[in-house]
């Protein structure tokens, strides 16, 4: 008998396995292949784009809190939250521009302070519109025009504290 050495990699030739497991897996193959070839995969865009970012001015122009004093001082308590006062101090101006004057930049209308708040301003005024909810922005429009008179005075203070003009003690009789 003459001993042959065969290579591990060496097909068989003739006849198929007495188990039946090569046309079982080639039915297994046949099925994945047409399982992939079926899945249709969905196709996304990681990047947004400049429409699908931009946010849609809101319907209504009217400030829906315009003399409320509830949300004047909603408000004045976000306006510290988000740290409005880091860039516009205590409406005196700073970083950002005053809001007690009678000059604003890019009007003070409501509808003109919520488009700055929303959507920002260029050089410096970042866009809060994705991050904080409509009615707040609407409440801190509110406390922006109190901070600079717009609002009536049958509101509230629009000052903190801090910022109220006090008057002199008047000396004792």
């Amino acid at each position: 008998m003459c001993n042959v050495r065969r290579s591990p990699f060496a097909v068989r030739r003739g006849g198929s396995s007495a188990s039946g497991q090569r046309p079982t897996a080639n039915l297994f193959l046949l099925a994945v292949l047409l399982a992939l070839a079926a899945c249709h995969r969905e196709q996304r865009s990681i990047a947004p784009t400049a429409i699908s970012a931009a946010r849609t001015f809101p319907v209504r122009v009217n400030n829906p809190y315009e003399g409320n004093a509830y949300a004047i001082a909603e408000g004045q308590r976000l306006y510290e939250q988000y740290n409005c006062s880091g860039c516009h101090f205590h409406g005196g101006g700073g970083i950002g521009p005053a809001l007690m004057d009678n000059e604003w930049i890019y009007g003070s209308s409501p509808a003109n302070i919520y488009t700055s708040i929303a959507e920002g301003r260029p050089n410096g005024m970042p866009s809060w519109g994705g991050h904080i909810p409509d009615y707040q922005i609407w409440e801190l429009t509110t406390y922006v025009r109190a901070l600079g008179g717009f609002e009536g005075r049958v509101a509230t203070a629009s000052r903190s504290d801090e910022m109220e003009a006090k008057r002199a003690e008047e000396p004792k009789k």
